[in-house]
């Protein structure tokens, strides 16, 4: 019988609460599905108010946690967290090195973080039931330059921070506009000097002198159309990708992960770029590939026989009511995924269980802070979850079967 070895992912986990102590069934029932799997993952949406303290580096999107509720992602049964996301860095370098130390107390597999960029770049690594399991995490921003993991340099200390997937954002404009705006550079007198000072404290970007102008920070490209892109550094790219191929060259399944926030005005819409980076990484050598940032449930893609999970949506979400802006039912609801691999890696199947995060009908708590806990969603929930999940699929080429309260695809 050939031995098979079982994936669990979900959502974010932006997590402030301890959540272990309840007899909730709903919720009992989340850790029954994660137990299912020989390795479960998740992305923790936070940084560690820990030892090493820190100062907020943000305004009213600040996050901290206490280091108790790493003990709730443990005891819900999840042994592999990525750390790099927009919230890593929310202390500053000291937040890093606390989220560090706590995670590593736990015996967590993690990555996308360290004490310099090399470290922060390097797949965590571990073995469970037999198997060998790599993880490699990035942060596609957008976000400050310092918040990103840097070596020492001459004159210059190394800096704690996040793993960074480097891309720059671009407005695509058609030729006519490309040529006003060049006009209305010059004759405001928008000089390289002006372009320094804007930057800061980040780097210049790297333009292309003919078909790129940046103004205050904001790039155009000449082009066809009219929209909005990003552009990903492919050095940058490319030693992302050699972890992942020296990890896969070394028998580990690797998850390759990304977080970012450059969504589509449609929050359900999957940005070509990152279906680019999947199938690289993907080709590289990732056994799966895993993002979080929009914040709803994006379609699943099969790309040579092995998962693309565009976003996850949320799992775990501890906002606040007040002035809150994530109201939005969708937002309240996910999957849990669990994916059965062969001993080559080669994907056997998928098994979609639905979630609604604080109740069993995500519209009726309008109070957020009482929606600690992910649920099991049963009938009608279950339903217009999963029926939405196989529609935003389909085109992607997945064929999901719905049955009762989960979803499927098999091969």
């Amino acid at each position: 019988m050939t031995k098979t070895f079982t994936i669990a992912v979900t959502g974010q986990s932006l997590i402030k609460h301890d959540i272990r102590n309840t007899d909730d069934l709903a919720f009992q029932s989340v850790r029954d599905v994660l137990a299912k799997a020989d390795f479960a993952f998740t992305n923790f949406e936070s940084t560690i108010d820990g030892q090493h303290g820190g100062w907020p580096l943000k305004g009213s999107f600040f996050g901290s946690s206490r280091p108790v509720v790493l003990d709730s992602l443990k005891d819900l049964g999840f042994q592999g967290l990525s750390l790099s996301n927009n919230h890593a860095f929310d202390l500053g370098p000291s937040g890093i090195l606390s989220t560090l130390e706590e995670v590593e107390k736990r015996s967590f597999l993690h990555a996308g973080i360290g004490r310099n960029q090399t470290m922060a770049a390097r797949a965590g690594t571990g073995s469970f039931n037999g198997r060998k399991v790599a993880l490699v995490a990035m942060d596609a921003g957008p976000g400050p330059d310092f918040m990103y993991a840097g070596d020492a340099a001459k004159d210059r200390p190394e800096r704690p921070g996040v793993n960074r997937l480097y891309l720059t954002k671009v407005i695509d404009v058609d030729p006519e506009a490309f040529e006003n705006l060049r006009l209305i550079r010059d004759r405001v007198g928008y000089t390289d000097m002006d372009l320094g000072n804007d930057s800061q404290p980040d780097d210049r970007p790297t333009l292309d002198p003919k078909n790129e102008i940046c103004i205050a920070r904001a790039i155009f490209r000449r082009a066809e159309h009219f929209g909005r892109s990003v552009k990903v550094d492919e050095a940058n790219l490319a030693r992302h990708l050699s972890e992942i191929h020296s990890a896969a060259e070394a028998g580990c399944l690797v998850i390759a992960y990304l977080h970012h926030h450059h969504w589509a005005s449609d929050w359900y819409e999957v940005s070509t770029w990152v279906g680019d980076v999947a199938k690289t990484c993907i080709d590289a050598g990732a056994a799966m590939f895993v993002s979080h940032g929009a914040p709803v449930l994006q379609p699943v893609e099969i790309y040579r026989n092995r998962p693309i999970f565009y976003s996850l949506g949320n799992f775990i979400f501890h906002v606040k009511s007040e002035k809150s802006q994530w109201t939005a039912p969708e937002i309240w609801e996910s999957v849990i995924g669990l994916c059965v691999f062969g001993e080559a890696g080669d994907l056997k199947g998928m098994t979609f269980h639905p979630v609604v995060i604080g109740s069993t009908s995500s519209g009726q708590n309008t109070i957020l802070e009482d929606r600690l806990m992910p649920h099991l969603a049963r009938g009608a929930d279950a339903a217009r979850i999963l029926h939405r999940f196989q529609q935003q699929s389909l085109p992607f080429g997945s064929n999901v079967t719905i049955k009762n309260d989960t979803a499927h695809i098999g091969f």
